[in-house]
């Protein structure tokens, strides 16, 4: 991308013959070129991701025991290399821009949304999957996102402002899921609180560039398939309160959980970062154990488990528990993966615990119900969790019961943990909280 800076710097010294319409010009082309690049990118980290997870399958299909010692090996290497290489990567990614949308001009800020942390994340994710993790690829592409769009508005010159990072944020998991809305409802509820017109369209043209890039190369796919379940006004009455009540809490649970050990200020936070190889090797030995004790499903993203689920194939009893703890003890390791994905698993699996309480035929709709109780009770975002559900299973149909349950898994989140998980997650990431809480270089080795 270095051929646009003379572009940008011809585009500057024109500027004041022309008016401040170029800068406007200026600004759209930097805001294109950039959600193409997101495009472009999530799609890329979308198929080494699948490449990786289905390398490890093959480990496993050949060699099981083998992968009791590869995932802590693997947790261990990654979370060394994160030490080493950019602790900006950490993570989820998307408190990272949350908490650079706050100070754009931040020397520290900065470092959080570098295509040097991007790319970090991008292929330390990728590695972290190869070795079975259970973490997502959505918080990881909203931090390349956001790191991609930054980039590019520098290159041509343009003033970086909180726009520009939610923007970037915003276009990634749209390409991520494949599902522009989702990333129109995410910028406004999560990243920013769209606060300003000119923001919201620059979010809203982002996403649109971004998904059409990536429906254009990938074509029209739906992220799960397509759910054609639905339930009647009956059975919803029952399922959207039970699921919201029991899904938030549980959602909360591990919100309040993963605060408690990798928070700011968490009981269990200054332990596990002072020693984070050896933190990390010992939850990739928890991960490892579950997934060899369920057969394998665990591990990864869950994204097959769930698409099963969704469709009425049915699952183990055992996934949503076995999965909750799996994903919780990759959080604790904080190495670099989302927690999106392994929380719509986590909700499948709830969802699939309560569906021989209704009819067989109702048992996709309860799972989908299942996914947005819980995934709203993490992340603290129903529109978002709504949204999300509707575009990647395309069931119109379930959105009464979706909106319903989301509201409900809310309160019930909010009952259970106060703070709203990402954000709170965002203040390690303010330089004074990082100054107080990081650990010193020479203990990064573990």
């Amino acid at each position: 991308m270095k051929w646009i800076s003379p572009i940008g710097d011809w585009l500057r010294r024109i500027e004041p013959a022309t008016g401040p319409e170029l800068a406007q010009w200026r600004r759209r082309l930097a805001t294109l070129i950039g959600a193409l690049g997101v495009g472009v990118a999530a799609l890329l980290f979308a198929r080494a991701g699948d490449l990786a997870q289905r390398g490890f399958g093959q480990v496993y299909a050949s060699h099981p025991y083998a992968c009791l010692a590869l995932t802590p090996a693997i947790f261990a290497l990654v979370a060394w290399l994160t030490g080493k290489v950019a602790l900006e990567a950490r993570g989820s990614g998307i408190p990272q821009v949350i908490a650079a949308a706050r100070n754009p001009a931040g020397e520290g800020e900065q470092a959080l949304v570098s295509l040097r942390a991007g790319i970090a994340k991008l292929l330390l994710t990728i590695v972290a999957l190869f070795g079975g993790a259970p973490v997502g690829r959505e918080g990881p592409t909203v931090q390349l996102g956001a790191a991609i769009m930054v980039t590019a508005h520098r290159l041509l010159r343009v003033p970086v402002s909180a726009g520009v990072l939610i923007a970037g944020g915003a276009a990634g998991v749209a390409a991520a899921f494949n599902t522009p809305l989702a990333g129109i409802s995410f910028a406004i509820e999560e990243l920013a609180v769209a606060y300003e017109q000119r923001v919201a369209v620059m979010a809203m043209g982002a996403v649109m560039i971004a998904g059409l890039t990536s429906r254009g190369i990938s074509g029209d796919y739906i992220y799960f398939g397509q759910v054609t379940a639905h339930l009647p006004l009956t059975t919803m009455l029952v399922a959207a309160p039970l699921a919201g009540l029991a899904g938030g809490a549980l959602g909360g649970l591990f919100s309040r959980l993963f605060i408690a050990l990798r928070g700011p200020g968490g009981r269990w936070t200054g332990l596990l970062r002072s020693r984070p190889v050896i933190s990390a090797l010992i939850c990739g030995l928890v991960v490892a154990a579950i997934g060899f004790a369920t057969k394998g499903q665990t591990w990864g993203t869950g994204y097959e488990p769930t698409r099963a689920m969704l469709t009425g194939e049915g699952g183990s009893p055992w996934f949503g528990p076995a999965k909750f703890v799996a994903a919780l003890a990759t959080s604790a390791s904080a190495i670099p993966g989302g927690i999106f994905a392994p929380s719509l698993a986590v909700g499948a699996g709830f969802g699939e615990l309560m569906a021989p309480l209704f009819r067989p035929e109702e048992a996709g709709a309860i799972v989908l119900l299942g996914m947005a109780g819980y995934f709203t009770g993490v992340v603290r975002a129903p529109l978002t969790a709504i949204i999300i559900l509707a575009e990647t299973t395309n069931s119109s149909d379930m959105i009464l019961p979706l909106f319903a349950t989301a509201l409900i898994a809310d309160w019930a989140g909010s009952k259970v943990c106060k703070e709203r998980l990402y954000h709170h997650l965002a203040k390690a990431f303010v330089p004074e909280a990082k100054a107080a809480e990081e650990p010193r270089p020479e203990k990064l080795s573990g």
